[in-house]
């Protein structure tokens, strides 16, 4: 989504652009807890009757791709909606607001939730960056990471507690926003870059990945790609200590082909949203969220540790 900037010149020539060049904090609190409320009660909503139109408006880039999604899903597959729907609370919300010119606006919010015992991850903390285009569109969440509370770093802020953003092209950092996407896609296929941190979301997926590829009678192929522009543009916020808690998204492919004789398995989520007829090979189409502790320039070796990933099937093709 692009935002319309109206132009106007000035009696002296400069140009203003009706103050969307002044820098200012993205929200308010107050604010920011109403979209935080607004995002859940719409969140609940599609939930309990698995709609993807009644959270539509509040999700977006990566999350929004995997959310709409999974409810499309579960709408064709549980058509009478969800039978064990239980309304997700979000509690204890700290909120990291950076000051900075110009749309989109965007902040993160640090919540509690009652979904730990469900994932039987014990405690855990989602973090949301919610983004907005103009003035005019709703604040949508972007990005959702659920982390351990030691995974989440230290905001930089200034003296009135505003956190302060990070530029995509910033050079104050071993590796640039803007070139997160394209490096880590470029990582999993060779281990290139080597700037990468070892870690489940790294090394060990690398590993996984290998050995799905071997599997009597089935090979897996994955094809990754960069997604780094409109909603799925990478986003940060400058940590304490001189690095960046930044949050990016990919898009990957993973193609699974079957020994004559047989066809891969199709879970019946992913029938729901596949095209085509399962012979001998299925192709699924998956959008990931992801965010990284990256460090700061100059730092030689775990310049990238990525300690984040919700990632969901959003299409799928049988052949």
């Amino acid at each position: 989504m692009t935002a319309t900037v109206v132009l106007a010149l000035t009696a002296s020539g400069c140009v203003t652009v009706h103050g969307e060049l002044e820098v200012v904090p993205a929200a308010s609190k107050t604010e920011a807890a109403r979209a935080l409320k607004d995002f859940t009660d719409a969140y609940n909503a599609a939930d309990k009757a698995y709609d993807p139109a009644l959270d539509a408006g509040r999700v977006t880039g990566a999350l929004g791709a995997v959310n709409q999604a999974g409810l499309k899903s579960r709408s064709i597959t549980s058509p009478g909606g969800n039978p064990n729907h239980r309304p997700l609370v979000l509690s204890d919300a700290t909120f990291a607001i950076p000051k900075k010119a110009g749309w989109p606006r965007w902040f993160v919010a640090n919540v509690d939730s009652n979904r730990d015992t469900d994932q039987g991850t014990g405690d855990s903390r989602w973090v949301l960056v919610f983004v907005r285009n103009s003035s005019q569109q709703l604040w949508e969440v972007a990005y959702l990471s659920i982390l351990a509370p030691n995974e989440i770093p230290a905001f930089k802020t200034d003296a009135e507690g505003y956190a302060e953003p990070v530029a995509p092209d910033s050079a104050a950092l071993a590796v640039a926003p803007k070139n997160l996407s394209e490096e880590y896609t470029s990582y999993l296929h060779s281990g290139k870059p080597a700037h990468f941190a070892a870690g489940p979301h790294t090394s060990v997926w690398r590993t996984e990945r290998q050995n799905l590829a071997r599997r009597p009678g089935l090979s897996t192929q994955f094809v990754d790609q960069p997604l780094d522009t409109g909603d799925y543009a990478p986003l940060g916020l400058m940590t304490e200590d001189g690095g960046a808690f930044v949050f990016f998204s990919t898009r990957f492919y993973d193609r699974q082909t079957a020994a004559a004789g047989y066809r891969p398995k199709v879970n019946p989520d992913v029938k729901a949203l596949m095209t085509g007829e399962v012979k001998t090979t299925l192709t699924k189409e998956w959008v990931a969220g992801l965010v990284a502790r990256v460090k700061p320039s100059g730092t030689t070796s775990d310049q990238v540790a990525v300690v984040g990933r919700l990632q969901g099937v959003t299409s799928a093709t049988g052949s």
